[in-house]
């Protein structure tokens, strides 16, 4: 913005102070083509914060969705377990599960929120060797007659549901916005700030710089914000708070089992 702001000045300066060049030039005519390109680019905006903002809303869908079927998944399990020690495998895994697609959405190798109840190996997908371990211990207690073919087909769409879950956010992560049109209207603000002060300078004169300024901001603003949203799983103050979530599944999940 301050190198936006020193070139409007020289700009303006050259024009008013040393060309003294006149409202009838040419050059001052070039306002009119910023009038069609302002539109231009204010909807290429639109469309870009739009998308990034539709990837933020919908990781924070699956997200709620997780939290749903953990804790529909333990409400059923209580209702059907009698034994204690299965009850407590289900209470650590369930959490361990979204804590375990946190970490791999996230390509974080810290995995020291996991309870060690299995030995698992970090090198591989992980949430899926959990919910492999999940229904292996629910098909385990088919056959040992602890479950039904009822309770397992009830518990079985709602274990589902966790691998769709986390197969939607992968999507989401792994499906960035193609980076030809990110630098694209980069390039387009850029040649658009950079040449507002020729056509706006006989206009309104030394106030094209804070003007400059401030449309740089808004635009560029835009664009970053897009940016910072386009991935909802990270850390950063505007990604969605999946810590929170997963605390709250792990809590939750804690209390019904």
């Amino acid at each position: 913005m301050l190198i936006a702001g020193a070139y409007s000045w020289l700009v303006a300066y050259l024009e008013l102070e040393y060309f003294e060049v006149g409202k009838s030039s040419s050059i001052s005519n070039l306002g009119l083509m910023h009038s069609v390109l302002g539109f231009v680019i204010s909807l290429l905006l639109v469309f870009r914060t739009n998308t990034a903002y539709d990837r933020w809303w919908e990781g924070r869908k699956q997200l709620g969705g997780l939290t749903n079927s953990a804790r529909n998944l333990a409400i059923k399990l209580h209702s059907f377990l009698k034994d204690e020690d299965d009850k407590r495998f289900f209470r650590l895994m369930i959490p361990n599960y979204a804590f375990a697609m946190k970490n791999h959405l996230r390509e974080n190798e810290d995995y020291h929120e996991l309870d060690p109840v299995l030995d698992l190996k970090t090198n591989h997908h992980l949430p899926n060797q959990i919910a492999s371990k999940i229904f292996e211990r629910l098909n385990k207690l088919y056959e040992e007659g602890k479950l039904n073919s009822d309770q397992l087909w009830l518990l079985n769409g709602e274990f589902k549901s966790l691998t769709d879950i986390c197969g939607a956010c992968e999507r989401i992560k792994n499906t960035p916005i193609p980076y030809t049109y990110s630098v694209f209207i980069k390039k387009f603000i850029f040649l658009y700030v950079f040449t507002l002060p020729f056509g706006w300078v006989n206009s309104i004169g030394y106030l094209i710089i804070p003007v400059i300024m401030f449309i740089l901001y808004a635009f560029a603003s835009l664009e970053l914000i897009a940016e910072e949203i386009e991935n909802p799983f990270g850390s950063d103050a505007n990604d969605l708070p999946v810590d929170q979530i997963c605390q709250n599944i792990r809590k939750h999940v804690s209390e019904i089992i």
